[in-house]
Protein backbone atom coordinates (compact mmCIF):
# COMPACT_ATOMS: atom_id res chain seq x y z
CA UNK A 1 0.00 0.00 0.00
CA UNK A 2 1.81 3.39 -0.82
CA UNK A 3 1.14 6.41 1.21
CA UNK A 4 -1.31 7.75 -0.93
CA UNK A 5 -3.08 5.06 -0.73
CA UNK A 6 -4.09 5.66 3.04
CA UNK A 7 -6.05 8.44 2.17
CA UNK A 8 -8.53 8.71 5.18
CA UNK A 9 -4.83 8.76 7.50
CA UNK A 10 -4.50 12.29 4.95
CA UNK A 11 -8.48 13.43 5.50
CA UNK A 12 -8.03 12.24 9.34
CA UNK A 13 -4.97 14.12 9.95
CA UNK A 14 -6.18 17.43 7.88
CA UNK A 15 -9.67 17.60 9.94
CA UNK A 16 -7.59 16.95 12.83
CA UNK A 17 -5.21 20.02 12.61
CA UNK A 18 -8.73 22.24 11.79
CA UNK A 19 -9.95 21.72 14.73
CA UNK A 20 -6.85 21.84 17.10
CA UNK A 21 -6.02 25.25 14.53
CA UNK A 22 -9.37 26.55 15.75
CA UNK A 23 -8.84 25.15 19.34
CA UNK A 24 -5.01 27.38 19.84
CA UNK A 25 -5.84 30.19 17.96
CA UNK A 26 -9.34 31.45 18.03
CA UNK A 27 -10.52 34.04 20.63
CA UNK A 28 -14.09 33.62 21.02
CA UNK A 29 -15.33 30.59 23.00
CA UNK A 30 -18.47 29.09 20.76
CA UNK A 31 -15.31 29.20 17.94
CA UNK A 32 -13.29 26.97 20.26
CA UNK A 33 -16.19 24.84 21.13
CA UNK A 34 -17.17 24.19 17.29
CA UNK A 35 -13.22 23.07 16.78
CA UNK A 36 -13.25 20.90 19.64
CA UNK A 37 -16.57 19.09 17.78
CA UNK A 38 -14.00 19.40 14.56
CA UNK A 39 -11.12 17.54 16.99
CA UNK A 40 -13.49 14.79 17.99
CA UNK A 41 -14.87 14.55 14.49
CA UNK A 42 -11.15 13.66 13.72
CA UNK A 43 -10.82 10.99 16.15
CA UNK A 44 -14.29 9.28 15.14
CA UNK A 45 -12.99 9.45 11.36
CA UNK A 46 -9.77 7.26 12.94
CA UNK A 47 -11.36 4.58 15.00
CA UNK A 48 -13.45 4.33 11.69
CA UNK A 49 -10.68 3.81 9.31
CA UNK A 50 -8.84 1.35 12.07
CA UNK A 51 -12.33 -1.11 11.93
CA UNK A 52 -12.24 -1.80 8.16
CA UNK A 53 -10.91 -5.20 7.44
CA UNK A 54 -9.92 -5.92 3.62
CA UNK A 55 -12.56 -8.89 2.79
CA UNK A 56 -14.18 -9.16 6.15
CA UNK A 57 -17.65 -9.00 7.35
CA UNK A 58 -19.50 -8.01 10.14
CA UNK A 59 -19.57 -9.73 13.00
CA UNK A 60 -23.21 -11.22 12.61
CA UNK A 61 -23.37 -15.06 12.42
CA UNK A 62 -25.84 -16.54 10.01
CA UNK A 63 -24.51 -19.50 9.76
CA UNK A 64 -21.07 -20.98 12.09
CA UNK A 65 -18.31 -19.31 11.22
CA UNK A 66 -15.48 -21.56 9.44
CA UNK A 67 -11.78 -21.24 9.87
CA UNK A 68 -10.39 -18.16 7.66
CA UNK A 69 -13.21 -15.96 7.68
CA UNK A 70 -12.98 -12.83 8.11
CA UNK A 71 -14.59 -10.39 10.46
CA UNK A 72 -14.69 -6.82 11.38
CA UNK A 73 -13.89 -5.55 14.95
CA UNK A 74 -16.88 -4.17 16.48
CA UNK A 75 -14.93 -2.69 19.35
CA UNK A 76 -14.12 0.42 18.05
CA UNK A 77 -17.88 1.04 16.78
CA UNK A 78 -18.45 1.05 21.14
CA UNK A 79 -16.09 3.61 21.63
CA UNK A 80 -17.16 5.68 19.42
CA UNK A 81 -20.66 5.61 20.60
CA UNK A 82 -18.97 6.25 24.17
CA UNK A 83 -17.13 9.05 22.71
CA UNK A 84 -20.10 10.41 21.17
CA UNK A 85 -21.92 10.33 24.18
CA UNK A 86 -18.84 12.41 25.85
CA UNK A 87 -18.31 14.83 23.11
CA UNK A 88 -22.26 15.68 23.36
CA UNK A 89 -21.68 16.02 27.08
CA UNK A 90 -18.30 18.61 27.13
CA UNK A 91 -19.92 20.55 24.27
CA UNK A 92 -22.91 21.02 26.11
CA UNK A 93 -20.66 21.97 29.27
CA UNK A 94 -18.87 24.41 27.57
CA UNK A 95 -21.78 25.88 26.14
CA UNK A 96 -23.35 26.31 29.52
CA UNK A 97 -20.29 27.46 30.91
CA UNK A 98 -20.21 29.93 27.76
CA UNK A 99 -23.19 30.66 28.29
CA UNK A 100 -22.36 32.18 32.21
CA UNK A 101 -19.29 33.83 31.07
CA UNK A 102 -21.49 36.10 28.65
CA UNK A 103 -23.87 36.74 31.42
CA UNK A 104 -21.15 38.34 33.57
CA UNK A 105 -18.74 40.04 31.16
CA UNK A 106 -20.95 40.85 28.39
CA UNK A 107 -18.76 39.28 26.03
CA UNK A 108 -17.01 35.96 24.97
CA UNK A 109 -14.38 37.02 23.61
CA UNK A 110 -10.89 36.44 25.45
CA UNK A 111 -8.83 39.33 24.46
CA UNK A 112 -11.93 41.51 25.85
CA UNK A 113 -12.32 39.21 29.25
CA UNK A 114 -8.80 39.23 30.02
CA UNK A 115 -8.82 43.49 29.73
CA UNK A 116 -11.48 43.55 32.03
CA UNK A 117 -10.10 41.35 34.33
CA UNK A 118 -6.54 43.27 34.24
CA UNK A 119 -8.95 46.55 34.88
CA UNK A 120 -10.86 45.11 37.56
Amino acid sequence: MTILGLYNYWIYAFVLVVGLYAVLVKGNYVKRLIGLGIFQGAVFLLYISMDKVEGGTGPIFVTPPQPGDLFANPLPQVLILTAIVVGIAVTALGLAITIRIKEEYGTIEESEIRDMDRQA
